[in-house]
């Protein structure tokens, strides 16, 4: 599969203005060993809808957002919550946005599929099945 019929399966994201901001700041910061995902996060940014300051949609996948996704190639479901990368911790299932899974989740929304590249460079297709707002984790934690 080619990078260009790779983007052209991605569905529309949407990010709020501070996920947008923080992302931008994090994409002009990364190092040479991550110039790579800097550059698709980058083209994930370019590609969103930018919600006002101050507005969240509770249906799509932000930066401290649960995210239930299916692997569609193994079946395999998994569930993680999406940080910023100095608050990711794998074993505690917070994974950093400056992840290939985490270019892939942000912004996304319940019900919506993507290809996304693994760190080896295999092509992966997974559906996001549930979005728990941040909101709602404080009052369901």
């Amino acid at each position: 599969m080619t990078q260009s019929s790779k983007r052209m399966s991605r569905p529309a994201i949407v990010l709020t203005a501070e996920d947008h901001l923080l992302l931008s700041r994090t994409v002009s910061g990364a190092g040479d060993g991550l110039a790579d995902l800097a550059a698709e996060l980058a083209r994930e940014l370019d590609r969103a809808r930018i919600l006002p300051e101050g507005r969240s949609s509770a249906d799509h996948v932000r930066i401290g957002s649960r995210v239930s996704f299916r692997d569609e190639a193994t079946g395999k479901a998994s569930t993680i919550t999406l940080v910023r990368p100095e608050e990711a911790d794998v074993d505690a299932g917070r994974i950093s946005v400056m992840t290939p899974i985490g270019v892939a989740l942000i912004g996304m929304a319940a019900q919506k599929s993507i290809n996304w590249a693994t760190r080896s460079g295999e092509i992966r297709r997974l559906t996001v099945t549930e979005v728990t707002d941040p909101a709602n984790l404080v009052l369901a934690d």
